[in-house]
């Protein structure tokens, strides 16, 4: 057919629901995502210390090897309880993991966007800017749990199985593990969010986001000595996602700073985030 006798046809293939559309960004990105072998490797990486987790939880209840054990050395295993502050020193460990990936992929979601110009390429169609901020921040939450709260709940659920009558005694780290994940999963994605909305330039969102995990500590202790306060270490964010941990393990904080102090702090931190979010996410840049 030539091109003069080509008309308009209104498109007759099927439509992405409304309620799963931001799904179709996710779904391009992790393509990209999984295209970087070293990144792939790294993911990898991140699951060795849940399998190591898995197997300390597991020897203790294995009868031949205490056996052989007590036979060989006359004592028992030197095997300790695995509670609140095993699954705790874990979610650190992780917690960490979690702040590479963040790291690495965080400041290259919006901001090739903007350096391109694509985002009225998006809301020419039939999306919202909540829906492009949901499709960004879904590759972040599906990569952070997959490296944070789903090995640990698994090996949660696996102590619970092998030791009797340990999930009723200890059901609440359950409930600790997923809420404090939760939160920091929320964190890190909305501070790389907003990094690479307003910081165009990869390393230096890289460089403002390892500010933010590292300059804290500092920071905190210098406002805690000019205002003779511990409440000084509330712009310190990784001190303040481990006062909330604590208080959900139930556990001793770090700081005096108390636990709904620290939930006001982190809470703060998401909510200008999002408030930067919204003010950056347009169809349109004004240049002045």
């Amino acid at each position: 057919m030539a091109v003069y006798e080509r008309t308009y046809k209104e498109y007759a293939g099927t439509l992405t629901p409304e309620r799963t559309r931001f799904l179709v960004l996710p779904s391009y990105a992790f393509q990209e995502v999984f295209r970087s072998k070293m990144f792939a490797s790294f993911l990898i990486l991140c699951f060795v210390p849940p399998l190591i987790e898995a197997l300390l939880i597991y020897l203790p209840h294995n009868v031949s090897l205490i056996e052989r054990w007590e036979a060989l050395t006359g004592t028992k295993p030197p095997f300790t309880e695995r509670g609140a502050q095993w699954f705790l020193t874990f979610s650190m460990i992780q917690g960490w993991m979690a702040g590479i990936v963040a790291f690495v992929l965080g400041p290259a979601l919006i901001s090739a966007d903007l350096r391109n110009n694509g985002l009225p390429l998006y809301f020419a169609r039939p999306f919202t800017k909540t829906e492009y901020v949901l499709g960004k921040t879904t590759i972040l939450i599906v990569l952070l749990s997959a490296v944070t709260w789903i090995p640990g709940f698994v090996c949660f659920l696996l102590q619970a199985y092998l030791a009797e009558g340990w999930l009723v005694e200890h059901w609440k780290i359950g409930i600790a593990l997923l809420l404090s994940n939760g939160i920091l999963i929320l964190l890190l994605c909305l501070i790389s969010l907003a990094l690479s909305a307003y910081v165009k330039w990869k390393p230096i969102a890289r460089l403002s986001l390892l500010a933010i995990m590292f300059a804290g500590p500092p920071l905190g202790g210098m406002f805690t000595l000019m205002l003779r306060s511990e409440w000084g270490h509330v712009i310190d964010l990784p001190v303040m996602v481990v006062t909330v941990w604590a208080s959900l393990y139930g556990l001793e904080s770090p700081t005096a700073v108390p636990a709904w102090g620290a939930w006001l702090s982190l809470l703060t931190a998401c909510g200008i985030c999002l408030l930067l979010l919204a003010r950056k996410i347009r169809a349109y840049e004004v240049v002045r």
